[in-house]
């Protein structure tokens, strides 16, 4: 069995055991009645608030979304999230929901109702039933991927990011797309996943990638990956591993190819890189998270390497309210000092930091080290 084939069936075996469960929802604006499946996190807690992730074609897309949210929090490379999948098979109904007109490229009044049922309704009491964060994921194929486009266009995008897999796109859409998502002012994934078969929209989505490629926003992050093996149908379970990777990397701990690539090579400070990362995850959370060790770990590193002992001091502050047992916060702050050129400040840090307790590759030994130095070349 090759190696992604059987991690395919390993994250379809932990969606199996998720906390999932079905429910007829009830829809004034339709006036039906739909399936409609939820997945929340096992431990789901009152105290925290998650992503949403809205997925149609649930009877295609539903298990692998619920099989890589899984999978990917479970290793602490994105959020805990909620999914909902609307199911769409009987009866082929996606093709009702999700037509457009041709003449206008405009969703079908069918496609006007059940925009609103997701924005109206579906949404809505999920956000009153649950902690919804404010990050939002859509993920469709085919033409149920096209509708997520629809919400680009009001004021502000419902979504924050959108997983479009080998869409049949509506009239028009490479170049109104791309011109929505150039006056958008707020930050937006938006990912294209195509096999390599041609298809009747092959070359209009080619098109919509060249255009939306060339846009330049640092608010709008853009990927597409296109796939020689498989067809239409088994396009569905490529391709979303590395675009959950790309979405989601924000929310994970700093890898060492974003301390050399990007930490390093700023013109900002370590510190500000470090904020500008946990002000974005608390806007997209809804709330103000830990900062993680690994990322004190690596912005320390960098300060550091670039004597920047502004940010090892406001680091210092964090690790003291973050970590207030442990040695972290003193031994930083000595740091800073030593940069600063205050040597004997410094040593009163390091000897506090030397009667708190040991953290990670922090020891009461390296704060002696420290102490012992200082007294050595200045004679305290």
């Amino acid at each position: 069995m090759s190696k992604s084939l059987f991690t395919f069936f390993l994250l379809c075996t932990l969606a199996l055991n998720a906390q999932v469960k079905k429910e007829i929802f009830e829809s004034f604006k339709l006036q039906e009645r739909r399936d409609v499946s939820y997945y929340f996190p096992e431990d789901y807690s009152e105290d925290k608030k998650y992503p949403l992730i809205v997925v149609l074609d649930a009877d295609h897309l539903f298990d692998l979304a619920v099989a890589y949210t899984k999978f990917y929090s479970k290793f602490h490379r994105m959020p805990q999230s909620i999914v909902v999948g609307v199911h769409q098979l009987e009866n082929d109904i996606r093709w009702e929901d999700c037509d457009f007109e041709q003449s206008t490229g405009l969703p079908t009044e069918k496609g006007k109702l059940f925009y609103e049922f997701l924005g109206t309704e579906l949404i809505p009491y999920l956000e009153t039933q649950y902690n919804v964060a404010p990050f939002k994921m859509f993920m469709g194929y085919d033409i149920t991927a096209n509708f997520g486009n629809y919400f680009l266009f009001k004021d502000r995008s419902l979504f924050n990011a959108y997983i479009l897999i080998s869409p049949v796109l509506a009239p028009e859409m490479e170049s109104r797309i791309p011109a929505r998502l150039s006056d958008l002012d707020q930050e937006l994934f938006y990912s294209l996943i195509i096999e390599k078969d041609k298809t009747e929209d092959r070359n209009r989505v080619l098109q919509l990638k060249n255009a939306v490629s060339s846009i330049e926003k640092e608010s709008l992050h853009f990927s597409f990956d296109e796939y020689e093996e498989p067809d239409h149908t088994s396009i569905a379970a490529y391709g979303l591993s590395k675009v959950f990777d790309n979405t989601f990397k924000m929310f994970r701990p700093i890898t060492p190819k974003e301390y050399k690539e990007q930490i390093l090579k700023s013109e900002d400070s370590p510190m500000q890189y470090l904020t500008n990362k946990y002000e974005m995850i608390e806007k997209f959370l809804g709330y103000k998270s830990d900062i993680e060790l690994n990322d004190i770990m690596a912005i320390y590193a960098a300060s550091l390497k670039k004597e920047d002992f502004e940010s090892l001091d406001a680091l210092s502050k964090i690790c003291k309210a973050q970590y207030p047992e442990t040695m972290l916060g003193f031994y930083l702050e000595g740091e800073a000092l030593e940069l600063e050129g205050e040597p004997k400040k410094a040593m009163k840090a390091f000897e506090k930091s030397f009667l708190m307790n040991e953290i990670d590759f922090l020891t009461k030994d390296m704060a002696l080290e420290k102490i012992d130095a200082l007294k050595a070349d200045f004679g305290f």
